[in-house]
């Protein structure tokens, strides 16, 4: 048997074990917006069942999408709605 810290060994060395991924966590934007648009954004987030928030991420998704510049790496959107209720 060879010993992987010899350096004349046969054998290459184990390479290094990657780092786990930690969730990327999620950019804050202060956003400024007239105050009608504001209202028109939160009714349309409202009629399909979205916050102001997602709304406004959904619909930048769909410009960058749209104009081909979303990036591969983008993860989806976080589902619509509450998370399931766990039984106790």
């Amino acid at each position: 048997m060879t010993d992987p810290t010899d350096p004349g060994s046969q054998e290459p060395p184990h390479p290094p074990e990657t780092p786990k991924r930690r969730p990327q966590q999620r950019k804050q934007v202060l956003l400024r917006l007239d105050p009608a648009v504001y209202e028109a954004l939160a009714r349309w987030a409202g009629d399909e069942l979205r916050s102001a928030n997602a709304q406004i991420e959904f619909l930048l998704r769909q410009a960058l999408a749209d104009a081909g510049r979303l990036p591969r790496n983008t993860g989806p959107l976080p589902r619509r709605g509450r998370p399931p209720v766990s039984e106790p």
